[in-house]
């Protein structure tokens, strides 16, 4: 790594599990902020990315890099050798599964006419990968880092505070989800009591404070 610059090879990044796929959190290892931006690998037969349909404004380009992938968009499902852009709108499904071993593609996303807004899930899923691999540490990182880049951004405080309650560390996760709260608590409020990942302080005395 020089500075000013970054160089990261597909085949050698870090991977991770998300949703039945595998991810490649682009954005996450180069620090890229302008649009959204990852990889998924797997192999014969194997999802790429997970199964879904754009509701918020997005449109993806999603680019096979190495390999071969059928892509299902729409009703229509179509061969995409290495090389093949896949442009899909919003609101339009999409789905796509290795037709070769070692297959990567990439995907940069954004909505038309908005500056691009990570909403942190890249980080989440990579801060997952290391609580379940008893790198508690490493996770925190992964989260106070979003954090530290996106101070007012509710949603990141969020995250961070279903990490924490998650990971066992109940202050840090009220310290976290009272930020939330301050910043959005109309966005927020429904997260708070149906969010399945706060299940382990819900029963604290301070929870009720959340939904007031």
């Amino acid at each position: 790594m020089s500075e000013g610059y970054e160089i990261l090879a597909l085949d050698e990044a870090e991977r991770v599990a998300h949703r039945d796929s595998t991810l490649i959190p682009v954005r996450y290892l180069l620090g890229f902020r302008p649009a959204g931006v990852n990889a998924w690998y797997a192999d014969t037969g194997d999802q790429l990315m997970p199964p879904h349909t754009e509701d918020s404004g997005n449109e993806e380009l999603y680019v096979v890099v190495q390999g071969r992938a059928t892509f299902t968009v729409g009703e229509e499902t179509k061969d995409a050798a290495a090389g093949t852009l896949v442009f899909v709108p919003a609101e339009v499904f999409r789905s796509a599964v290795a037709a070769e071993d070692g297959t990567i593609v990439f995907v940069v996303g954004g909505t038309v006419g908005q500056a691009f807004n990570a909403g942190g899930w890249e980080e989440f899923t990579l801060a997952e990968a290391y609580r379940h691999a008893g790198r508690i540490d490493d996770g925190r990182a992964v989260m106070e880092r979003m954090v530290a880049e996106k101070p007012d951004y509710w949603a990141a405080a969020y995250n961070a505070g279903c990490w924490e309650s998650m990971a066992g560390n109940p202050d840090a996760a009220f310290a976290h989800l009272r930020r939330a709260k301050e910043l959005n608590a109309e966005e927020a409020a429904p997260y708070f009591r149906e969010d399945t990942d706060l299940d382990n302080i819900r029963d604290d005395p301070r929870f009720q404070e959340l939904l007031r």
